[in-house]
């Protein structure tokens, strides 16, 4: 018995990508750029490998829990393989291109690679595709255009339907703050938001002078409109409302732009937003598991004295492919050995993948059909085989 495992064995969550599936990601990856580049993002390749403090955008700690890591053999350095791109992004916009007139206005894609994934999403590596706009001055504008910039470049794929979830992290440790809340029990608090425990947060605002604060911020998720009403009636610290108020004017903006998409606001909500500095989002699709891609504002650390103000989105293409139809299959035609080059060169320039015949074929449309070609090229003519 061979004991041996397969060739074609690989670990959890990496696979091949196989034809048409790969050429239909490289299409989508491009239109989605596309859509970029026709707002004026410009595109930038990253390393895959680089070191951790780059990978951690000028940050003290590193990602540990999400990357793979290695010693470089060169300068005895650790590095990391990229979870994530943001921060490479972030890393060239205030490093590389310091100088340039801001905002800057950056798009990508690329593979990365991290150490496990999610129930819904069970993929270890995979492509993204994103936007960053670093340097704007104006928080709202900004937000609104990188939101509004994803659902077109979705859109643009054929993916509708959307809904955009809005969330706010920096509100309840406005509000703690502002109520003199702070650990322990703010870290119970946030873990209790979190949980969405509406009994555990209850008991958490009788230790403190919330008065059912918390509980009124919880209740209020929901459709944009209603949620932003309900937390308007609320008597907020100031800073906690400052930061209502700017949630506020970018759903504003976005209704102005696109009153036809689905806006939701949830304003507890911080898991998976630690290190984002104002309103950060979601996007889903109906019909779709698991979320298209997300975003939303943080520091971008790096050249600038402490840090530009930066916001952006990432699209997963890993989900996206799993929304997309079908690709029709290709226009695939069988030119037999015998035809001249020219011939096969004109089929191309009207459209046509030509697959060349290598040696004398006995019947063309057997050989066609075996290649995977609906067509074949005979006496002087594109014919369909049965």
């Amino acid at each position: 018995m061979n004991d041996a495992p397969s060739k074609a064995l690989l670990p959890a969550g990496l696979s091949d990508l196989l034809p048409p599936q790969a050429q239909h990601e490289a299409e989508t990856v491009e239109a989605l750029l596309a859509s970029c580049r026709a707002h004026g993002y410009e595109r930038v390749k990253p390393p895959l490998v680089e070191f951790e403090e780059g990978l951690a955008g000028g940050e003290a700690t590193f990602d540990v829990g999400r990357s793979f890591r290695m010693m470089d053999p060169v300068s005895q350095r650790m590095m990391g393989v990229r979870a994530d791109m943001t921060m490479q992004i972030a890393r060239i916009a205030t490093t590389r291109l310091a100088k340039a007139p801001r905002p800057v206005r950056l798009c990508y894609a690329g593979e990365v690679l991290r150490v496990q994934g999610t129930q819904l999403s069970p993929e270890r590596q995979f492509c993204q595709v994103g936007a960053e706009l670093i340097g704007a001055a104006q928080a709202a504008a900004g937000d609104a255009e990188v939101v509004l910039l994803a659902a077109e470049a979705l859109n643009a794929i054929g993916i509708t339907e959307l809904s955009i979830d809005l969330t706010l992290p920096t509100l309840v440790p406005a509000v703690a703050d502002g109520l003199g809340i702070a650990d322990p029990v703010a870290g119970r608090l946030r873990a209790a938001l979190d949980r969405k425990d509406a009994a555990a947060v209850a008991a958490i605002e009788d230790e403190t002078k919330a008065r059912g604060l918390f509980r009124a911020l919880l209740a209020a998720a929901g459709p944009a409109d209603r949620a932003l009403a309900a937390i308007a009636k609320l008597k907020l610290p100031k800073p906690a409302a400052e930061e209502a108020k700017r949630l506020a004017e970018v759903v504003e903006l976005i209704v102005a732009a696109r009153p036809d998409l689905r806006l939701t606001v949830d304003p507890v909500e911080n898991r998976g937003f630690e290190y984002h500095t104002g309103v950060t989002f979601t996007i889903f699709a109906q019909g779709v598991r698991g979320e298209l891609g997300g975003g939303g504002r943080y520091l971008a650390l790096g050249g600038a004295e402490g840090g530009e103000p930066a916001t952006g989105f990432t699209l997963f293409t890993n989900v996206l492919l799993r929304a997309l139809a079908t690709p029709e299959a290709a226009r695939r035609v069988f030119v037999p050995l015998e035809v001249a080059r020219a011939e096969a060169a004109r089929l191309r320039a009207e459209g046509w993948i030509t697959v060349a015949g290598l040696m004398p074929a006995k019947d063309a449309a057997a050989e066609a059909r075996r290649l995977g070609c609906g067509h074949v090229y005979r006496d002087g003519q594109v014919k369909t085989v049965g």
